[in-house]
């Protein structure tokens, strides 16, 4: 089927099918699904300015579906999501200009393609480590005679990176009891949310994949927690960002509402999910993802945009 706004030729069982898996996905890993979603477009053929934009659009609809799934588990830090809207809202603006800036040097499809490549092959390698780590480090404690009430806590081998940016106390400093923050600086949420969208901005969707992992690994968020609360900010990332692009004829609506068909029932079934798996093993079914992503765009680039 021709698109004629992107100018592209897609099956629609395809993009059917690719909604259903990212909203799968994202509402199982607390991740708008940017990191699959986009490198599956751009392999298909669609040139990576319309990957970004059309991408935000459909990452908005199954992300509502996903954060509203989760707040009802009880897996959502309003506050805490509230407050990192601020500065992705700014990062946002900031990947959008860079996605003209490179579109107007007709390098966006090369610059783009590369900075997804070294982002989520970084994040998977770090994720993948880290799980590793604190798996070894809970068979260690078992061994040690610890109570089964320490072993149950959901911490990664990573705790002094928690205290260390805590210790950060550039006024003000706020309470978390959702996510179990006693006190912790305005500053470092915002610095979160400006990072997470400034790649929300320049690769399409919601950012969760590097968002989340900055939820858990710096802020100490609750695993479960940190889904529930990126999905609730994706929407607000990703809503703002398919303003941004659409203004800048960045998104073809129309693949975005044949993909969201079938990632809204997805999305219902990930989040879901999320309340039979334990926090670690979340993270370390997370790794091979980005990879696969990774690989699409290396395909993508390779084939001259062929996928159908």
């Amino acid at each position: 089927m021709l698109f004629p706004i992107s100018g592209t030729h897609l099956s629609l069982i395809f993009l059917v099918g690719i909604g259903f898996v990212i909203g799968l996905l994202g509402g199982f890993f607390g991740v708008g699904g940017s990191f699959l979603a986009g490198p599956a477009l751009f392999a298909a053929g669609v040139p990576m300015n319309f990957v970004v934009g059309t991408d935000l659009a459909h990452i908005v609809g199954k992300s509502i579906v996903a954060a509203k799934s989760h707040h009802t588990l009880g897996h959502v830090d309003l506050k805490l999501g509230g407050i990192m809207t601020a500065g992705t809202l700014a990062g946002v603006e900031v990947g959008a200009q860079a996605v003209e800036y490179l579109k107007r040097r007709a390098h966006v499809d090369l610059g783009v393609a590369l900075g997804f490549i070294v982002i989520l092959v970084g994040i998977s390698g770090f994720v993948g480590w880290e799980s590793w780590q604190t798996l070894k480090w809970r068979r260690h404690r078992a061994g040690s005679g610890k109570s089964a009430r320490e072993l149950k806590r959901d911490e990664t081998i990573l705790d002094y990176v928690h205290k260390r940016v805590r210790r950060f106390h550039l006024p003000p400093t706020i309470r978390l009891p959702v996510s179990g923050i006693d006190h912790i600086s305005l500053w470092t949420i915002l610095a979160v949310g400006f990072v997470g969208g400034v790649f929300s901005g320049f690769l399409g969707g919601g950012a969760g994949y590097l968002r989340m992992p900055a939820l858990i690994y710096l802020l100490g968020v609750p695993t479960h927690v940190a889904v529930g609360t990126d999905l609730f900010e994706v929407v607000i990332s990703a809503g703002y960002g398919t303003f941004t692009h659409a203004v800048k004829g960045n998104v073809d609506i129309l693949i975005a509402l044949v993909m969201h068909t079938g990632a809204a029932l997805g999305a219902r079934i990930g989040a879901m999910l999320t309340d039979h798996v334990h926090g670690v093993r979340i993270r370390l079914a997370f790794v091979p993802l980005p990879l696969v992503g990774a690989g699409l765009v290396v395909y993508g680039l390779l084939t001259g945009n062929r996928l159908k």
